[in-house]
């Protein structure tokens, strides 16, 4: 029987942990209430848990994730059942909690695209903050080809990841782009062979854990906050954030282990 955990399975590495989406056999579709509760709760987890500093997100079997359940969608089942009425609010409070809960993730999310990521799972990834792709891997803002639109903010995610005119060709055409375009195009920052995707998306996490973890989490409030508010209003808010990141503990040891040359020791306080 399969349990909520079952979904995605979340897994601790010291300071990193890892979800893996855990559906292989359907290809890891994202629609079902399950998923959604499930990331969603992982998110409220992570952000409770100063000792979670890093996020690698990944898929179980050779996709990463091919979005919205088609047969549920072509039987009008589970969230695409009933009326338009009741479809507005499927979406709403459904699908539409993973980017209000992965994109606005306090702890920084790295996307080991590990297989294609298609429709909603191409938007899963472009809400997470690094990307590295395996060789096999594609992306595909591919609802045009369903005849529907981008339901979970892929038309807001999507142009932020890759320009407005990219996004646009990737939206109207629907086609696919393959490791080595999204390497070109900067969606993804590496892309390694398959075998070694996961030792490069820790190698990269574990860089970015050494670090003190509330200045990550308030680094990262400040590259989203920029992306919606004006340069004055980010420079208001990175001085209430500075001011405060002044009187951490962790700041006084990154200072001792920068002037002493040593790696730092960092608690969260």
């Amino acid at each position: 029987m399969t349990t909520a955990q079952d979904v995605v399975l979340s897994e601790r590495n010291g300071n990193v942990v890892t979800w893996t989406l855990n559906l292989p056999d359907a290809r890891n579709p994202i629609s079902g209430d399950d998923v959604v509760e499930r990331l969603v709760s992982l998110v409220d987890e992570a952000n409770k848990d100063i000792d979670t500093r890093v996020v690698i997100l990944t898929g179980a079997g050779t996709a990463f994730s091919a979005g919205g359940n088609v047969k549920d969608m072509d039987e009008r089942a589970g969230m695409f059942a009933g009326a338009p009425y009741a479809l507005r609010e499927g979406y709403r409070r459904g699908i539409q909690r993973l980017p209000k809960a992965v994109y606005h993730c306090e702890v920084p999310i790295i996307a080991a695209v590990n297989g294609p990521a298609v429709g909603a799972g191409c938007d899963l990834a472009m809400m997470c903050d690094m990307r590295i792709a395996s060789t096999k891997a594609f992306f595909a803002e591919s609802f045009v080809k369903l005849g529907i639109i981008p339901g979970d903010g892929g038309a807001w995610l999507l142009p932020r990841a890759v320009g407005a005119a990219r996004a646009a060709e990737m939206a109207f055409t629907g086609d696919r782009v393959d490791a080595a375009t999204a390497l070109e195009w900067g969606m993804v920052s590496q892309v390694v062979e398959p075998e070694d995707l996961l030792a490069a998306a820790g190698a990269l996490a574990e860089r970015v854990a050494v670090n003190p973890p509330n200045a990550l989490r308030m680094t990262k409030k400040l590259l989203r906050e920029g992306q919606r508010v004006d340069l004055d209003t980010l420079l208001e808010l990175s001085a209430s954030l500075q001011a405060l990141s002044h009187h951490t503990q962790d700041h006084r040891e990154a200072l001792s282990a920068f002037l002493e040359r040593r790696p730092g020791n960092f608690t969260g306080n």
